[in-house]
């Protein structure tokens, strides 16, 4: 039996490997909720917005606490990595599209799973770049209006639902202007997503990052020792 010793593994924080999966998960499902339009009821009004929004506050919020817990260069880091999961969904959904269908599948179910995911050209390149934009955007001002100190407690709710009201905001007009510019008047869809987002942004981006961070606890509990 060869007793040679393995290599020192490197301990992984366990809050930031689940965080990390989870993150990676969002940014696929994402674009698939985006598909149906949901109707929000905003005060006296209702807002026709697409579901894909709550993927994406996931995100935001994931990346928000992990720069919280673990540091602004950590939450970089993820948000760059998210391009693989992203890029390889994109990647295989243009492969599976490609091949011929059994002929055992319905025509009703064959259709359905070509409109859902046979998105356009421009969404497929709106998408990366709004969310590398504003994912990024995202940690830089929760990490800036951090300042010196701690920045925890309602300080960390607040600065939260300000950094993703900010990107989200930007990743609508990002979004929005690349992949529909030129078809129809985008106007009232800018308005109405970023109405949305905005609000969404203040009321539940700020509780998922508090309860995030406060899952994490210290943010050292490691998933294999060193």
């Amino acid at each position: 039996m060869d007793h040679t010793p393995s290599a020192p593994t490197t301990a992984i924080p366990r809050p930031l490997f689940v965080y990390a999966l989870l993150y990676g998960g969002m940014t696929v499902l994402a674009g698939v909720l985006g598909f149906k339009q949901i109707a929000l009821p905003l005060g006296f009004t209702t807002l026709a917005v697409e579901s894909g929004i709550f993927a994406f506050l996931m995100l935001v919020a994931i990346s928000s606490a992990i720069a919280q817990v673990y540091g602004r260069a950590v939450a970089n880091k993820l948000v760059l990595w998210g391009f693989a999961p992203l890029g390889l969904s994109i990647l295989l959904i243009w492969v599976v599209l490609s091949l011929p269908p059994s002929p055992n599948m319905s025509a009703e179910n064959l259709a359905a799973f070509e409109t859902v995911l046979g998105q356009v050209d421009r969404i497929m390149i709106a998408g990366p770049i709004a969310y590398g934009v504003s994912l990024l955007l995202n940690v830089w001002l929760f990490e800036r209006l951090r300042g010196s100190g701690e920045g925890s407690g309602f300080w960390m709710m607040l600065r939260g639902g300000f950094a993703s009201a900010i990107s989200q905001t930007v990743d609508t007009l990002i979004f929005v202007t690349v992949a529909f510019y030129g078809l129809f008047d985008i106007v009232p869809l800018l308005i109405g997503q970023t109405i949305a987002k905005v609000v969404l942004s203040l009321v539940l981006v700020p509780i998922i990052i508090w309860l995030l961070v406060r899952l994490a606890g210290d943010g050292r509990t490691p998933l294999v020792a060193d």
